[in-house]
């Protein structure tokens, strides 16, 4: 009986011996056992852990439109609060000094109500479109006019019409308030309402919207013109071809008076000077930001 089982034993090795070979030779392989690190989820040996987004550091510096001002402000305190180690510095000057600063390397981004002009073609600027600025013609609160036509408006700023009288206000000395050849506001005025014809040179020069605004309010029988962010209860703003500002308006193209905001970079934006204009260009603050401060949202006129 044991003789019986040795062979059946052997045969049964020998069988197990001969069908290993076969697996072997096909290149079948035993599963091998899995690792610690497999089974609790840890990185493979050999593979890198992804780098951590590096944090950004540094200054921003950006100038001119005054218009563009109370928006780049407030992105750029928002933008200092989520990144603790950048500076953004914001100052005003007009357009024109925005795009030769930017142009000159002097600032990092050149704020402007216009588009840059054929003398920096060559100057290897960047166009960031970052809102719509609507713009009015605003009167001192005692004048008696609340509608300007084109052409009345246009007779205004260049010094044919010097009273209000004669459109239908009472008698009263028209006071203009210019802004300086440099501004933004000024040029967009000139193109929209004198079609490039020149300002009277008569009347007072303020280097900012605010101060227009501010000089407008306290001047009897003023007018002059800013972006709606500078509106306030001191002065008026006028319908113009008897269509008053707002998005709708804007969008169906029945008032043309409003301004494309550009932030101008030269080459393309890096860094931190990159990271602020993605902030301003970003859905959160164009969906809501823009709209609290007065302005529009970037793509206003694409929808």
């Amino acid at each position: 009986m044991l003789k019986h089982f040795s062979k059946k034993g052997f045969s049964f090795a020998l069988i197990a011996i001969l069908l290993m070979g076969v697996l072997v030779a096909c290149g079948t392989k035993p599963a091998a056992p899995e690792t610690n690190a497999q089974t609790n989820g840890a990185q493979p040996a050999g593979e890198k852990k992804p780098e951590p987004a590096a944090e950004l550091t540094g200054t921003v510096t950006a100038s001119g439109s005054s218009a563009l001002l109370p928006l780049v402000k407030q992105a750029s305190t928002e933008f200092m609060e989520k990144n603790p180690k950048v500076t953004v510095n914001v100052t005003a000057g007009g357009s024109g000094t925005g795009l030769k600063n930017v142009a000159d390397g002097t600032s990092d981004i050149g704020n402007s109500d216009v588009a840059a002009g054929d003398e920096y073609k060559d100057k290897g600027l960047v166009d960031h479109v970052v809102a719509i600025a609507p713009f009015a013609l605003i009167v001192n609160k005692d004048v008696a006019v609340d509608n300007l036509t084109k052409a009345q408006a246009a007779d205004i700023f260049m010094g044919k019409i010097t009273n209000w009288k004669e459109v239908g206000g009472k008698d009263e000395k028209i006071v203009v308030v210019h802004r300086p050849e440099s501004s933004g506001s000024r040029t967009l005025v000139k193109q929209i309402v004198l079609d490039n014809k020149e300002f009277t040179k008569d009347g007072v020069t303020q280097e900012s919207s605010g101060a227009v605004a501010t000089t407008v309010g306290s001047t009897a029988g003023s007018i002059g013109y800013v972006d709606t962010p500078y509106l306030n209860d001191t002065i008026k703003a006028l319908k113009f071809e008897g269509v008053a500002f707002s998005k709708d308006t804007i969008k169906e193209g029945k008032y043309p008076l409003y301004g494309i905001e550009h932030m101008y970079t030269k080459g393309e934006a890096k860094g931190a000077v990159k990271a602020f204009i993605d902030y301003i260009s970003s859905s959160d603050f164009q969906g809501k930001k823009v709209e609290e401060l007065k302005f529009l949202p970037a793509d206003l006129l694409k929808k």
